[in-house]
């Protein structure tokens, strides 16, 4: 089986910090290589994989502002569409744009939706999916009257988490530093809660960033890390309380969320989008619907059981079990 993993191209694969599409995409990629599948990593020149790479943009356009990201998309795509006969699928983790491109080639297309940006979108969605077999992240983030091949949630490689068994007193944002993400929901929680919050993220809103975070952000009471990648990364999922993840929209999936929990920290959750999927209330974290039950809940949360909440990654969100289930995918597109 020869698989083109179309990779988006705004950072690079794996992402250095930020970058979940990237990261979800190199985690298939390197877990299918392992298995014995050749993979060809459609990605930016600069990306690293155990399989072949391949592409035509040199770095990502969001870390490189001279790169017009349109440009880069167009010539990105285009390239993996002109070698589709050498593929027995297509799998496409970069959004609509290669969509239109399905109908031009024999080689099947799976894409994987890694949310909607806008409902804007959908009108290319339905215009393929009679052609493009589509997989959701999360029952959540299904769309009304789209057809979809299945719902496979995102999986993470354990070896990679260690579990920290003790945490500490301390509270955990991680995430983008925008409205969505609830950052300031989490600062308000930790001060009522009179706890430490420790916060990382790239800053994706400047202006919210400014209003709403930066003026609490003291190196005592509240500490921002910035993004944080690698080694410091782990650490800082398990080397806490909780970690509070009190959105304002419905997230498609929440990879914060499994990671925080495989280093055995508990999380603490607005009750929306697929949430209720990751989370067992009361046994790996606390769903909630306002900041006053989240602080609630943090004073609760010391009845959760760590190891449950690795326990419950590894059972349900392994690396393993997404590959398994997406070359199940596979092989029954193929017929095999």
């Amino acid at each position: 089986m020869k698989i083109a993993m179309l990779a988006p191209i705004s950072w690079r694969t794996p992402p250095r910090h930020y970058g979940p599409w990237e990261l979800v995409t190199s985690l298939l990629t390197e877990a299918l290589v392992a298995r014995g599948v050749d993979v060809t990593l459609f990605a930016t020149l600069d990306s690293i994989t155990a399989g072949r790479l391949d592409g035509v943009v040199e770095r990502p356009y969001s870390e490189d502002p001279t790169i017009d990201a349109k440009v880069a998309e167009a010539l990105h795509v285009g390239h993996v569409f002109e070698r589709a006969a050498e593929f027995d699928i297509i799998h496409n983790q970069a959004d609509f744009i290669p969509l239109v491109f399905s109908r031009l080639v024999d080689t099947p297309v799976v894409t994987t939706i890694h949310g909607f940006s806008s409902p804007r979108i959908l009108p290319t969605f339905r215009a393929y999916q009679d052609r493009v077999h589509y997989v959701a992240i999360s029952e959540a983030d299904k769309a009304e009257g789209l057809r979809y091949a299945a719902t496979i949630h995102h999986g993470i490689p354990m070896g990679d988490f260690h579990f920290d068994p003790v945490g500490s007193e301390d509270l955990l944002f991680f995430g983008r530093m925008h409205p969505d993400k609830g950052a300031a929901d989490a600062i308000a929680a930790a001060m009522a809660s009179h706890r430490r919050l420790i916060m990382c993220g790239i800053v994706q809103d400047e202006g919210y960033f400014q209003r709403e975070v930066e003026p609490h952000i003291d190196g005592d009471k509240v500490i921002y890390l910035g993004a944080v990648g690698g080694e410091k990364r782990i650490r800082t999922l398990g080397a806490a309380r909780a970690l509070l993840h009190l959105i304002h929209f419905d997230e498609p999936f929440g990879l914060s969320v499994i990671e925080a929990m495989a280093c055995g920290t508990p999380v603490i959750a607005f009750n929306r989008g697929s949430m209720p999927e990751l989370i067992d209330h009361g046994v790996t974290g606390f769903l909630v619907n306002t900041v006053d039950e989240a602080v609630a809940a943090i004073e609760r949360v010391g009845v959760i059981d760590r190891a449950a909440c690795r326990r419950a990654v590894e059972e349900r969100f392994s690396i393993d079990r997404m590959a398994d289930e997406y070359l199940a995918l596979y092989r029954s597109i193929l017929g095999h």
